[in-house]
């Protein structure tokens, strides 16, 4: 079964090469990753033979800047999911970003969630590494880090919704590799059951400090420490790029707690949003 992404972008593309008569289109229906050219016929955009979109239907899809629309067999849906809060996977110019309740989870100004998740996994990970990833969101940080050679990635999210979105979104596909191992809980809960220096590297992208403020505790950086071997490295998403630049009682907190317990070379990576740390 054939799946279709459809955005403002490309539905005004469609629509564009329509007004001008055009025969065919080219276009990316897999959220940037590949463009392949579609047929325009009788005033409609034709995916395949059970799903084509009319002028009204682009024009709808053009109106919602915001959204994404999953298309197959001959249905239209956003991808979204409003089971419980507001979940959604938002266009850009690369990979989409996940939004919670209008909350932005990806850092998207100037780059693109996949492109930043990548450089997250590069401040710790090494070729070789068995890697933690702790809230792991869409996957992307996972997945960069197996790139980056590591030998394992455990990936943990809490959100059945999440998980949900990530299992339709194609720049999430990799989390099926070999060597990756997703797992839905909480990381809070289940880093307690994992053995003591069992992984040589840690990225915590957690949400932020109001919804999951014991993801930011002494006690669950001790629980990293914990499981990372030595000289192991972390990268922790703390967000809010001013509170990271200027310093913050918020962002003082979170290097004093990662003090607190025992790692070292604890700094600001500004760009980033965040703080990497050595045990």
């Amino acid at each position: 079964m054939s799946s279709y992404y459809l955005h403002t972008e490309n539905a005004r593309k469609a629509l564009e090469a329509i007004a001008k008569g055009q025969s065919c289109v080219q276009l990316s229906t897999d959220l940037n990753i590949s463009e392949r050219n579609f047929s325009l016929s009788d005033q409609s955009l034709v995916l395949d033979e059970d799903n084509r979109l009319s002028i009204n239907e682009l024009k709808k899809i053009v109106k919602k800047t915001q959204r994404i629309y999953l298309c197959r067999d001959g249905d239209m849906d956003p991808l979204e999911d409003r089971s419980s809060g507001y979940y959604k996977l938002v266009p850009t110019a690369g990979a989409p970003l996940l939004e919670i309740s209008g909350v932005k989870m990806h850092i998207s100004k100037g780059t693109d969630p996949f492109t930043s998740a990548s450089e997250m996994a590069l401040q710790a990970v090494r070729k070789g590494d068995k890697v933690l990833d702790c809230c792991s969101g869409l996957g992307y940080a996972a997945i960069a880090a197996h790139r980056l050679g590591a030998s394992e990635v455990l990936s943990i999210e809490l959100s059945r919704e999440v998980m949900g979105l990530r299992a339709q979104n194609p720049w999430s596909d990799d989390l099926g590799k070999e060597g990756i191992v997703q797992c839905q809980g909480s990381s809070f809960e289940l880093i307690g059951t994992m053995p003591a220096t069992s992984f040589d590297s840690v990225i915590h992208d957690p949400p932020r400090f109001s919804l999951a403020g014991e993801l930011y505790s002494e006690e669950f950086y001790g629980q990293i420490f914990r499981v990372l071997r030595r000289d192991g490295r972390l990268f922790h998403y703390t967000g809010n790029p001013h509170v990271v630049k200027k310093g913050s009682s918020f962002v003082d907190g979170v290097i004093r707690r990662l003090k607190a317990v025992g790692f070292k070379h604890v700094e600001k990576v500004e760009h980033l949003m965040g703080v990497r740390a050595q045990k």
